[in-house]
Formats: C-alpha cells, sequence, structure tokens
C-alpha cells in the first residue's frame, strides 16, 4: 500500500526549475526595454524594414515555442522532468554563451537568441508536470505560482536592469554602448545558474504525494482527450487572449513608450507590469490553494485585466489627445500596467493548474503545452502587427485589446469549477 510522505527536496527541485525559467526570461528579452539603444548599436548590421530585425530578437521566442512546444511536451511526457528541463537548461546555456561571446554582431546574437528560443519550451512546459509528481493538491496552485513567478521576476530583471546596464539615455553621444558588456553579465549568470539547476533536478520522490490515481494517458491519447472538453477550449480562448496581451506589451514595451511621448528607453512600463504580476503572482494562487476555489479567481483576475489594458491603450487620449500631456499620459499607462500585471500575470498559474485538474488524467505538460502555445501564435500576431509599417498599426492593436479583454471576461463566467478542487473541498 502507497504511503503519503511530503518530500522536503521538493523545493529544492522547484528551485531548479525556477532558477532556470528566470534566466531564459531574461535572456527573452534582454533587446525588448532597450530596442531603440540597440538600433544605434546595430546600425548597419541589418535591414530595419526586414522581418530579422531587433524586434524579431523578442518575438523570435513565441515563433520557435510554436514550433517546438508539441515536440518539447512529448520529450517531457516521454522521457521525464530532469531530461526535458535538463535539455531545455543545456540550451539555454548554449545559446546564452555565444550571445556573450559575440555581442558585438547582430547575426551571432540571433543565432544564440535562436538556440535560446528553441530551449524555452523544454523549460516552461514542464511546470504543472513538476509540481503534479512532488506536490499535493492543496499546495500545487502556489508551486505552480512560484514556478511562474521566477518568468516574471527574470522579465522584471530585463525591463528594469538591462537599461541600467547600457548608456539608455538618448541624449547621450555613446546611446546604445555597453550592450556586448551587458549580454555578457547576463551569459555568466546563465551558464552557471542553469548547470546548477541540471544538478539539483530529481525525476520523482521516493514516497507518492497522494493516493489519486496518477495520470497515465499516452502522448497523443491526451491531446485527443484535452480537445474534447469544452472548459478547456475555453482555456485555450482565455490564453490566446490574455498571454497574447501580455506577450505582445512585454515585447513591445518600448515602442509603446515612444508611443506615449517618452524619450528615453527606460523599460518601467514593463518593470512596473512585472512588479504587479510578481506581487499577484504570490499572493493569488496562496488564496486559490487557500479557499479551494480556481474559478472565482480566474473571473476576478480577468476582470480587473480589462481596465490595465484600457489605461495604456487610452493614455494619451484620457490627457487631451497623442502628445498634448505626455507625462500624464506615461503616469496613466504606468498605473495601468502595474493592473495589468498584477491581474492578467497571476491569472497565469492559476489557469495551469486550473487545466491541468480539468483535463486529467491527460499529461500536465501537455495541456500547459498547449495554452502556452495559443498564447505565442496570438502574442506573435500582435507583435508583428503592432510593428508593422513603422508602427503604424500599434494604436489600433492597443484598443482592439481592451476588447478582447472584455471577451475574455465574459468567458470565464461559462467555465466549471474544477472537480478535483471541489473533491478536496469536502474533505
Amino acid at each position: 500500500m502507497d504511503t503519503i510522505r511530503l518530500s522536503k527536496y521538493r523545493w529544492v527541485v522547484l528551485s531548479a526549475l525556477m532558477v532556470i525559467s528566470l534566466m531564459v526570461q531574461i535572456q527573452w528579452l534582454t533587446h525588448a526595454p532597450i530596442a531603440r539603444a540597440a538600433d544605434v548599436y546595430y546600425a548597419g548590421h541589418f535591414n530595419p524594414s526586414s522581418f530579422f530585425n531587433i524586434d524579431f530578437l523578442a518575438s523570435s521566442y513565441m515563433f520557435f515555442y510554436i514550433l517546438f512546444c508539441i515536440p518539447a511536451s512529448y520529450f517531457i511526457d516521454t522521457y521525464g522532468i530532469v531530461k526535458g528541463v535538463g535539455l531545455g537548461a543545456l540550451l539555454t546555456a548554449i545559446g546564452a554563451a555565444i550571445k556573450a561571446l559575440s555581442g558585438t554582431s547582430f547575426n551571432m546574437v540571433m543565432t544564440g537568441q535562436i538556440v535560446l528560443a528553441i530551449a524555452q519550451p523544454f523549460v516552461m512546459n514542464a511546470a504543472t508536470a513538476l509540481t503534479a509528481k512532488w506536490f499535493p493538491v492543496k499546495e500545487r496552485a502556489i508551486a505552480t505560482g512560484l514556478a511562474t513567478l521566477s518568468q516574471y521576476i527574470g522579465v522584471l530583471i530585463a525591463m528594469v536592469v538591462t537599461p541600467m546596464l547600457i548608456v539608455s539615455k538618448a541624449s547621450d553621444p555613446n546611446y546604445g554602448s555597453g550592450i556586448d558588456s551587458m549580454l555578457k553579465i547576463y551569459g555568466i549568470l546563465t551558464v552557471v545558474l542553469c548547470l546548477a539547476g541540471m544538478i539539483l533536478l530529481r525525476e520523482k520522490p521516493k514516497y507518492p504525494v497522494s493516493l489519486e490515481p496518477v495520470p497515465s494517458l499516452k502522448f497523443t491519447d491526451g491531446i485527443k482527450h484535452i480537445f474534447k472538453l469544452r472548459d478547456m477550449w475555453m482555456m485555450v480562448i482565455l490564453f490566446t487572449i490574455g498571454l497574447g496581451i501580455f506577450n505582445a506589451i512585454s515585447s513591445m514595451v518600448d515602442s509603446i513608450a515612444e508611443y506615449l511621448g517618452v524619450v528615453d528607453s527606460n523599460g518601467m512600463i514593463g518593470g512596473l507590469m512585472l512588479i504587479g504580476g510578481i506581487i499577484g503572482a504570490i499572493i493569488v494562487p496562496i488564496l486559490s490553494d487557500y479557499f479551494r476555489k480556481r474559478k472565482l479567481f480566474l473571473v476576478i483576475c480577468i476582470i480587473g485585466m480589462v481596465p490595465g489594458v484600457a489605461g495604456i491603450a487610452l493614455a494619451p487620449a484620457l490627457t487631451g489627445g497623442h502628445g498634448v500631456n505626455p507625462d500624464g499620459a506615461y503616469t496613466i499607462a504606468l498605473i495601468s500596467s502595474f493592473m495589468l500585471g498584477f491581474f492578467v500575470m497571476s491569472a497565469g498559474p492559476i489557469g495551469f493548474q486550473y487545466a491541468a485538474e480539468v483535463s486529467a488524467p491527460a499529461p500536465e505538460s501537455t495541456s500547459q503545452g498547449l495554452l502556452l502555445l495559443v498564447g505565442q501564435i496570438s502574442g506573435i500576431i500582435m507583435v508583428t502587427g503592432m510593428s508593422m509599417r513603422n508602427k503604424t498599426f500599434l494604436h489600433g492593436f492597443l484598443i482592439s485589446f481592451i476588447i478582447l479583454a472584455v471577451i475574455a471576461a465574459i468567458v470565464t463566467f461559462t467555465i466549471k469549477e474544477s472537480a478535483l478542487i471541489i473533491a478536496e473541498r469536502k474533505k
């Protein structure tokens, strides 16, 4: 007869995944908050109007996630967490090293970024699979929240710290210099932390964390099962909208700042969004586990997302028109980005855990990978549209985000509570 005995090492394994995820996210958005400065630094290395420009460094993560999401989930489901995340960590270290050693060459930076983009799904798709093996139901939203939190911290570092490591004032004659040094700093940290994470990873604890049946469907059967579930289709809609908007704003944060009239590349819009997200990702999953409720907190988060998106999109209009009061518009955008981050980013870990619960016995990495996949597809469509014709359509896309957020809020009311969490409340 199986014995339930929680291993303290579960927090070490979770921490290993977290540090790897942290560095993956830093590498993703390294150039996003300093896009204009990077354009100057790499001037002559590429055609600014071509597809392979500064913005592609961020959007490449979404593009390659689309290609490698399903193979990564299959690999994790078939060969386990240690091999799956370990492969992602190794590729992350290699990609970061390429960027660190060749930071003055845009082509080499692009090469390293592509390797990093391929690595991403092997790390990101493993969170719910890891929590299912190592954590009891009552701790899984918290554990998934912490795994997601590490991603947010990585993005925050990229947004706030990166501009501090280079010359980011547009009026400075050395504008853009220091990017190669910044890539070396991030590269060393990435290699060290990814290798440490690989050493600390373990597949599963000695004793089971629950007497519930472990998901037993094979990868292809799991996908078929997921597509039969109405609530999973609703989650697909939510992540297509919510994660897509987050990815788009994160990738285009410097362009949005320019649209608002901000002269220097300071990354503060993205930074405050991430600070809000970090606070939300700590508080909301804890409340979800404590009250044993998933739907309620998803509804609250998506409704709260609406004014956050609206504030960023309408900031110029709310201050008298575009260019009339850029400081006022910027202030509104900062407050709104914090609100957006708090609600939409705290919805992420709860949504992942909800999907894992309602789609059982499908493998957890399959349900999580699917939700991340649709968010990457919509994100890359949004980024592409926002960056076309020298950002001509950026304002229109921001307005459309308001409509999409309202649709997402309506959708949350249609989902049913997780049967697993209802059963947990009855214990």
